[in-house]
Order: structure tokens, then C-alpha cells, then sequence
């Protein structure tokens, strides 16, 4: 991921299959809870309707997309700081573990919901840096008359993530819960390999301080 890479002809391809891929599951998982929520509250023992309950409902639903919000932008420039493809392949890395944890919930009760919240909340972390980074990966890979297809082709890519989420979520959340977190992490271990050894930061760094309060 060093300065000094030079991109082969291939690379751009690489880079938008990647790419791809993240903002799929990224935004696949933010709302592939909402269809399946009931039988994820089943699993762990609490009702999701009962007053008492109202906080964990809401932050299940709406935990990963508040963070990824709050953060992609300032993500977005840790990744000019400190390498775009860097950042990209922690944001996998991230997003991949807190998949696996999360689909390894053993406990019930408030617990459980609290595990489940927690985790979705650093899932959307590492979307945050998925989304954040993936347009300004493409920007340095595509030239210029290339760029908008690429970015197209990823901007579809999440718009239909959000709408396939639903439909994974119904379809495997009645067999198993587990199964609605589980399904990302295939997709995320050969993601976050396939970027560690394939994606390199092709841009030029800018090592400006980060304002916090702006972003």
C-alpha cells in the first residue's frame, strides 16, 4: 500500500469488484434487521413491544445507520490522511468481527440485547470506513472518463443493498437468527483478504491535521 505502487491496467477492475462488494454488504446490513427483528427478539427472550424494551428496539433498527452517518465523513479523511485502501481493509476487518461476534450471541434477556446493540454499533463502524473510502479508491483508480460508470456502478450497489437486506433478513431470519449476521461473514473474510493483498493507496496523502469539530 505504499507510495511508490504503479497501478496496472487490471487494477481499476480489481479495486471496483472490491469496492463493490463492500458497499454491498455494508449497506445489506444496514437494514437487514428491520424484517427480521421479531425473530431475533425471540431468540434472546425479551419483546420488543413491551415499553420497557423501546430503547432496544430503536437501536437495533436504528444503531448502525446513526453511527456509519456520524462517521463516514470523518472517516473519509482519516483515509486521505493516512491511505485509502488502508483504512478501506481495517473497515472490513472491523465489520467482518463484529459480524462474527454478533452471530455468536450466547446470551438472553437484556444481555443479550445489549451484546447485540453494541456490536451493531461497531458493525457500523466499519461500514462507516466501507462507505467512506470506496468512492475515493475508485477516484484514484478509474481515469477520468472511466470515473462516473465506476462510481455508478457503486452507487447502484448500495442503493440495492438496502433493499436486498429486507429481503435476506425475512427470508433467514424464520430458519435461524443467527443466520441474519452470520451471512456477512463469508463475504466479509474473503473481502478483507482480498483487500489487504490487492488494493494499494494510489493517491496523493495529505497529512493536514484532522479538525473533529468540522467533520
Amino acid at each position: 500500500m505504499g507510495r511508490g505502487f504503479a497501478p496496472g491496467p487490471r487494477y481499476k477492475w480489481i479495486a471496483l469488484s472490491n469496492t463493490t462488494l463492500g458497499m454491498l454488504i455494508a449497506t445489506i446490513n444496514s437494514s437487514i434487521v428491520l424484517i427480521a427483528l421479531p425473530e431475533v427478539f425471540a431468540g434472546i427472550g425479551i419483546d420488543p413491544l413491551d415499553p420497557a424494551n423501546t430503547g432496544y428496539l430503536l437501536w437495533m433498527i436504528m444503531g448502525f445507520l446513526v453511527v456509519t452517518a456520524v462517521l463516514v465523513v470523518g472517516f473519509g479523511r482519516l483515509g486521505d490522511m493516512f491511505g485509502r485502501a488502508r483504512m478501506y481493509t481495517l473497515g472490513f476487518a472491523i465489520f467482518t468481527v463484529s459480524s462474527v461476534l454478533l452471530a455468536l450471541t450466547w446470551f438472553t434477556g437484556d444481555a443479550a440485547a445489549l451484546w447485540l446493540i453494541g456490536w451493531r454499533v461497531v458493525q457500523g463502524v466499519g461500514g462507516a470506513f466501507l462507505m467512506a473510502n470506496s468512492p475515493a479508491i475508485l477516484t484514484d483508480a478509474f481515469p477520468a472518463h472511466q470515473r462516473g460508470m465506476a462510481l455508478g456502478i457503486n452507487g447502484v450497489a448500495a442503493i440495492s443493498g438496502s433493499f436486498l437486506g429486507l429481503v435476506v433478513g425475512g427470508v433467514l431470519a424464520p430458519v435461524d437468527w443467527n443466520l441474519v449476521f452470520l451471512v456477512s461473514v463469508p463475504f466479509g473474510l474473503v473481502g478483507t483478504a482480498w483487500a489487504y493483498l490487492k488494493l494499494h493507496d494510489t493517491g496523493v496523502r495529505g497529512h493536514a491535521p484532522m479538525d473533529w469539530w468540522a467533520t
